[in-house]
């Protein structure tokens, strides 16, 4: 079971930037021969990034801590945790109780809790109401590089701006970021792209 719960935060990491570099795609890509806006999907897919980055931070140190509810045996009311108990009963923490959570584990405060909230409740309007007559692309750029990147970079020293699914990301990734004005940690080795690409 130990190697099992080992497992954990690594399997979460390499998922939350796997929809991290779809977000972005979705975000920042326009696509001619899909008839919905992707920056819609992009907001969802940003918010279950941000979920599956932050259980992998909490889960590194305690990966019991990420579940809400553990599974318990009624008979012995002792708790189950071999891992087919907690992939099948064990429950997570929701998007709104992980900044406390990461905090009191990991001694991490997110800097923008205002926008890490409000960026929740528009991702819960467009799942079960409508889309808000906002720009999706902007906000969901912003989400990443003030709450994602820092985290990201805070313990595994990554950057957000290397999660896209685009193969050239220092030609076409990041003079779209400068365009719109969104402020990104650029790793050194991309340093002469993005100086070329705030030239132009």
């Amino acid at each position: 079971m130990e190697s099992d719960l080992e497992k954990i935060s690594e399997q979460l990491k390499w998922i939350g930037l796997g929809v991290l570099a779809e977000a972005q795609k979705n975000a920042f890509y326009h696509h001619f021969m899909i008839s919905i806006d992707t920056s819609i999907l992009s907001v969802l897919q940003t918010v279950h990034a941000a979920e599956f980055i932050i259980k992998a931070c909490i889960a590194e140190v305690e990966p019991l801590a990420i579940f809400s509810e553990i599974p318990k045996d009624v008979k012995s009311n002792q708790f189950k945790l071999d891992f087919d108990s907690l992939f099948e009963e064990g429950r997570t923490l929701k998007f709104r109780e992980l900044p406390k959570k990461l905090e009191q584990v990991r001694n991490y405060k997110i800097k923008d809790n205002e926008r890490y909230y409000e960026f929740g409740r528009l991702r819960n309007g467009i799942q079960h109401f409508a889309v808000p007559d906002l720009d999706l692309t902007q906000l969901t750029g912003e989400f990443i590089y003030k709450i994602i990147d820092p985290i990201i970079g805070e313990f595994w020293n990554e950057y957000a701006v290397e999660y896209c699914n685009d193969e050239e990301l220092e030609y076409n990734f990041l003079p779209t970021l400068v365009r719109r004005e969104i402020d990104f940690r650029c790793p050194p080795k991309w340093k002469k792209y993005l100086i070329e690409a705030k030239e132009n």
